[in-house]
């Protein structure tokens, strides 16, 4: 049965007219949520520890920064986020012991509470508002007039206004512009685990390196290897984007089409969906889960030294060879740039 959709007319912003909406941390996500709804006339505070970095960029944009505990008995609405893993010590510290009946909890992902990795009163309502976009692409959309695909889900109602205070929340940021979506919290975190992991970034990027390092070993130049198997994907994918998988294979050329449906196959074949399957299965009991926030627990060792071998790879050291002749391709410096609680 195909999800039912909600646009601008579903959603009133009127919901959150007189609430205070606190969101902690000011991150990707969450300088993205309050600039956003800022600009949709919502009163939005932040909140943050005492030392972050981020007290001086949100009040710059004009925010009232206070500490976590504060923020948290001034709000209303309250979105927390924080990086998944760091979302019990936050919450446990200063949030719970300030929490009232009447307010409203909200995450943009359902980890923490499918997960039971915090566990939340009985009186709050305790709702998801998944924009399906990175918070810089939720932001620049807003501005442009346009909109990222959002989610919403309900996991505790007893102020029986959840839905309508969701959706309100997805139009501020700019969902419904572009289409809303209701799931559950079960759905969105299995499915965007499952996700990220076997296709969008664990699935693409191994697949890049795996073509990339077959051309180089196989004598080609580096350079070949890199606009074949990385470069070009962003053409494709667009395509894809604009048209679906059909119409990808409609604009490119019948010599490329028939390498794809008699090729592409015996590559991503039947084995592949097997381990994707035993993938999805260890989301679902909970195994990936248990295993990141033990990494997480021990000091990310392993993490670190897996990201650091990636960084290291021959690939990367061409890439930003061939991107610096390409001046119109936006450059990003990863370094001192992954997530964290701002």
């Amino acid at each position: 049965m195909p999800a039912k959709i909600y646009t601008d007319k579903d959603a009133d912003l009127n919901v959150l007219k007189g609430k205070t909406c606190a969101v902690i941390g000011f991150g990707s996500q969450g300088h993205a949520h309050a600039l956003n709804l800022k600009e949709s006339g919502v009163k939005v505070i932040i909140g943050l520890y005492a030392k972050s970095k981020s007290r001086a960029v949100a009040a710059e944009y004009g925010f009232q920064v206070l500490d976590t505990a504060e923020a948290v008995k001034k709000a209303d609405v309250i979105f927390i986020a924080v990086p998944d893993t760091k979302i019990p010590a936050v919450y446990n510290a200063d949030i719970v012991p300030n929490l009232r009946k009447g307010q409203t909890i909200l995450f943009s992902h359902g980890f923490a509470i499918h997960f039971k990795t915090i566990t939340v009163p009985d009186f709050v309502n305790v709702i998801m508002v998944a924009p399906k976009g990175p918070g810089h692409i939720v932001r620049r959309q807003f501005v442009e007039g346009k909109g990222v695909p959002a989610l919403i889900a309900i996991h505790q109602n007893p102020g029986k206004d959840a839905k309508k205070i969701a959706l309100a929340w997805a139009k501020g940021v700019g969902g419904t512009r572009a289409g809303t979506f209701e799931t559950t919290f079960k759905e969105e975190t299995e499915t965007d685990l499952f996700g990220e992991q076997t296709v969008l970034c664990g699935g693409v990027s191994a697949l890049i390196i795996a073509g990339y390092e077959t051309l180089v070993e196989a004598g080609y130049q580096p350079e070949m290897a890199y606009f074949e198997c990385l470069h070009e994907l962003k053409l494709i994918v667009d395509l894809i984007n604009e048209a679906g998988i059909a119409g990808m294979r409609f604009s490119i050329s019948e010599t490329a089409e028939y390498g794809d449906v008699t090729v592409g196959p015996k590559i991503i074949d039947a084995s592949v969906k097997r381990r994707m399957k035993t993938a999805l299965k260890r989301i679902q009991k909970g195994e990936f889960a248990k295993e990141w926030i033990q990494e997480c627990e021990t000091g990310q060792k392993n993490f670190n030294a897996l990201r650091k071998a990636g960084e290291n790879h021959d690939i990367e050291k061409v890439g930003k060879r061939l991107r610096s002749l390409m001046p119109w391709i936006k450059k990003r410096d990863i370094k001192g740039t992954q997530a964290s609680y701002n």
